[in-house]
């Protein structure tokens, strides 16, 4: 299943901040070192020669006494838009499909219907459930000889083919306590008759994300060189560290960067590969000590003798957004990690929940997508911390890096390997990947950007030429001292929500990219961390309701009424005390049906869990009732996804799915997934 959120690891790098930070001048905060905005130019390397000066060179820059900066990525949840199946046939029942950010681009998630079957995969079993007969005909174990219990996977399916994307577990460290890659698994998988593995890829590196345009997939992992730096005595300097690790990474090989891939058939045979020099192309500032891979499988077509068709660049990225024509691979700041801005103030407990089934997080004090940007991880018993560092010779006020972020846009308009075109970066932060909007050949970019010494904030929207990743336009100011929660771009029209104490949700006209403007503003208490469109001239939000003083007190799904943008007003709110909904930081958890403004959230509650089902119309929303799973564990049979399939609702738990008449919400099957 897929994880909701991960954890931002810092490692050498959080160690090697103390230490400049405690020369810093008391009193003067460290000056942020400003760097340009705009188009990052591209370069292809000429030949393994040329990649190998290039890499050594950058990365020897960066690595510290303790090896790489290494953090491991956020893990943004999807926001989507539901899309009916075009073209299906006659006797097979209308069905919602995956909630997707841009219509025509699937997104992988835990579950899958194409209307005759229900697909899933669970603790590394996949499963296939029959929709008339409403039993599964078939499973595969996809974790021969381990327990598959836990084991984060995703689908993606087209046709009587599914791939299977599993992590295998995100590591947060990489040779710094000398700890291997993700074991990460793209499994092609055979529906046609009893399920069976056609082929299993293993690439080099964690799996970043993937997206779907007609039956072709393009898939984005992240590695980091395999050099093996020394180990020291306690009583090795910090200067002698940092020498011999940049003397360790210039006598590395090319091979220590060049991502590997293992591709094995359905007959065993096993095939193993690396990205070519020539197919691994660089920014002009870049680290050395991440690449970005790009795989390209054709579902109809199966793994051919070509195999992925692999291409890397030079970067580090966790984010991704795709159109039918273009994908973007975007780098959050990593290892500086400011001190949250935007964050509720409280005024007495917060209000609980308990967790949702799988792998979702407890519902305390919900958030949107990620956790507070003050969250940094504890170091490790074996990392370094301020307190145990050698006392620093005095240094001149350090610079800390610009909190920006970088974006990589890659060409898949064509059949193949994707192409790249252009990079840029801008400053601040991003939520998740709907923080990214492509429309009429620019790239709308919303970020927050905090002060270095994390008493201000403020949030933008930045316009790019999409073709070189130039500014155009921007417009700023927006929730001076908070933080963005939720994005949403529906055209040449964007929705912004920030929130400290109150909820302003900002109308954007971006119809002039060299121009953008704020055209309205709403405040109201709490905030919406997921926003989907509704009918015409209707925005849905999901979020919490809060105190005045900004303490969470519960679930609401609010309706507001965008038809005047310089007038945006709420409709309508449903409120559920002391209750959270995965729905605010994994839209993939959100279940909209248009024809009969049907719609589905997972809640959890001290004493009621399931899916609660809303109708909304254009002039509000209303509560017909909650779906309830038998829960067999702690969990208390948490809903995790919900679709329409016919006239019934499936509801999918840990424990297994459910369908209930759409109509009177009786039940009407349970199908035990354990």
């Amino acid at each position: 299943m897929k994880t909701l959120i991960r954890t931002a690891a810092t490692v050498a790098a959080l160690a090697t901040a103390a230490v400049a930070c405690t020369s810093t001048t008391a009193g003067a905060p460290p000056k942020p070192r400003v760097s340009p905005l705009g188009a990052i130019r591209l370069v292809a390397y000429t030949g393994c020669d040329d990649l190998l000066s290039g890499l050594r060179e950058h990365a020897a820059q960066r690595v510290t006494p303790y090896g790489f900066d290494n953090v491991m990525p956020l893990a943004y949840m999807e926001d989507a838009a539901r899309s009916v199946t075009a073209n299906a046939k006659t006797s097979t029942p209308e069905h919602s499909t995956t909630n997707v950010h841009e219509a025509g681009v699937d997104e992988p998630d835990v579950v899958k219907t194409d209307g005759n079957r229900v697909i899933t995969v669970k603790d590394g079993v996949l499963r296939i459930i029959d929709t008339a007969t409403r039993k599964v005909t078939g499973s595969l174990k996809l974790t021969e000889g381990e327990n598959g219990r836990g084991a984060p996977a995703d689908l993606l399916v087209s046709g009587d083919r599914a791939l299977v994307l599993m992590r295998g577990g995100d590591i947060m460290y990489k040779r710094m306590a000398f700890a291997p890659q993700a074991d990460t698994r793209y499994v092609l998988v055979d529906l046609s008759g009893r399920p069976k593995v056609l082929s299993t890829i293993k690439p080099q590196g964690s799996y970043v994300d993937a997206r779907m345009v007609g039956s072709t997939v393009r898939l984005v992992t992240r590695s980091q060189p395999d050099i093996a730096f020394p180990e020291f005595k306690d009583d090795v300097s910090e200067a002698e560290r940092l020498k011999r690790n940049q003397a360790t990474v210039r006598q590395a090989p090319a091979d220590a960067w060049l991502p590997k891939i293992e591709i094995t058939d359905a007959s065993g045979t096993v095939k193993k590969d690396s990205v070519k020099c020539e197919r691994i192309s660089h920014p002009a500032d870049y680290t050395g000590t991440s690449l970005l891979t790009v795989h390209t499988i054709d579902l109809a077509q199966g793994v051919t003798a070509a195999g992925t068709d692999p291409i890397s660049l030079a970067a580090d990225g966790d984010i991704v957004y795709g159109t039918g024509g273009s994908l973007y691979v975007a780098s959050n700041p990593r290892w500086w990690m400011p001190v949250a801005i935007g964050e509720p103030i409280v005024d007495d407990a917060p209000a609980t929940a308990p967790p949702a089934s799988g792998d979702v997080a407890p519902a305390v004090e919900p958030t949107p997508t990620h956790p507070p940007l003050s969250e940094s991880p504890s170091p490790s018993p074996t990392e370094p911390t301020a307190s145990t560092l050698p006392e620093p010779s005095p240094e001149p006020t350090p610079t800390l890096p610009p909190e920006e972020t970088e974006v990589h846009r890659f060409d898949i308009s064509s059949a193949g390997a994707p192409s790249y075109v252009a990079s840029g970066k801008v400053p601040g932060r991003l939520l998740n990947q709907y923080s990214l909007s492509e429309y009429d050949g620019h790239l709308r970019v919303a970020t927050t950007l905090n002060s270095p010494d994390g008493k201000t904030s403020s949030s933008a929207v930045y316009v790019l030429k999409a073709d070189t990743m130039a500014k155009t336009g921007e417009v700023g100011g927006l929730g001076e001292g908070e933080r963005i929660y939720s994005v949403r771009f529906i055209g040449p029209v964007g929705y912004c929500v920030t929130f400290k104490q109150v909820d302003p949700l900002y109308t954007l006209d971006l119809r002039d990219p060299a121009a953008p403007k704020v055209t309205g503003e709403l405040k109201i208490t709490g905030y919406s961390a997921y926003l989907h469109p509704g009918a015409e001239g209707r925005l849905i939000g999901i979020g919490q309701e809060a105190s005045e003083k900004g303490r969470t007190l519960g679930t609401q799904v609010s309706l507001f009424d965008v038809s005047d943008p310089a007038g945006p007003r709420r409709l309508s709110q449903l409120f559920q005390k002391d209750s959270g909904s995965s729905a605010e930081w994994d839209p993939h958890a959100f279940l909209y049906w248009p024809k009969t403004g049907l719609a589905v959230i997972p809640l959890y509650q001290q004493n009621e869990s399931g899916g609660l089902v809303l109708k909304i119309d254009d002039s509000g929303v209303t509560k017909l009732g909650m779906i309830k799973h038998p829960g067999k564990d702690e969990y208390q049979g948490g809903i995790d996804r919900a679709m329409v399939i016919g006239d019934s609702i499936w509801t999918l738990s840990y424990d297994g799915i459910q369908v209930n008449d759409a109509a009177t919400l009786a039940q009407q099957a349970w199908i035990p997934l354990r």
